[in-house]
């Protein structure tokens, strides 16, 4: 690796807390195909993001249950049994983070996140507060892979792109960062994550 890096900054679902609304709606439903078609079309990944940029919950599940009256009781539990969908941790990663700050380096995140999930998420898992800053996407109205959230991130908290590393399991977002002048993980598991950091020397 010739490019210096100092500071990482991690995505937080999928790489270092488990979140599949698959592992809610499974309990409520039969069958593969129904949960499949209800999240294909009533409690989208679109929708969703919605929520993450900023939408409050209530509002978003009122407007759905509107359209879908007849998925009343499915929608309202992707609210109200949100903490179904997060298991828990992503197996190896939180290790990765510890051993990162044992050897002093400035650990930052940036996630698409719900306002209401996260500070439920901040309290059930307080290494959350760890990170020397948060740009968390509803907070911002701003939603990755759109530049302005990494640009955001750099000006705040006045870091050079070119001496980050960005952790993220999309590859849209990981191709995010590379376009402001971030070097970029796209994130499968702690162990191909692991050789990586290694790389950088930064473990």
């Amino acid at each position: 690796m010739t490019q210096r890096i100092t500071t990482v900054v991690f995505d937080i679902g999928n790489v270092l807390v488990q979140w599949d609304p698959r592992h809610l709606y499974r309990r409520i439903f039969a069958t593969h195909d129904e949960v499949e078609h209800f999240l294909g079309n009533v409690c989208t990944s679109a929708w969703n993001l919605e929520i993450d940029g900023g939408k409050p919950f209530a509002e978003a599940v009122e407007e759905l249950v509107a359209r879908f009256p007849e998925h009343e009781m499915e929608i309202r539990a992707f609210d109200g049994r949100w903490n179904e969908m997060v298991p828990g941790l992503v197996p190896g990663t939180l290790a990765l983070m510890e051993r990162l700050e044992a050897r002093g380096a400035p650990l930052y995140a940036i996630t698409n996140f719900s306002a209401e999930k996260f500070a439920e998420s901040r309290l059930r898992f307080p290494f959350f507060d760890r990170f020397r800053g948060t740009i968390v996407s509803a907070h911002e109205r701003l939603l990755k892979p759109e530049r302005a959230i990494f640009e955001l991130l750099l000006a705040r908290y006045r870091l050079q792109a070119e001496e980050c590393l960005f952790i993220d399991d999309s590859a849209d977002n990981v191709a995010g960062a590379r376009a402001v002048g971030m070097a970029a993980h796209h994130f499968k598991s702690a162990a191909a994550l692991e050789k990586e950091l290694a790389a950088y020397q930064l473990i």
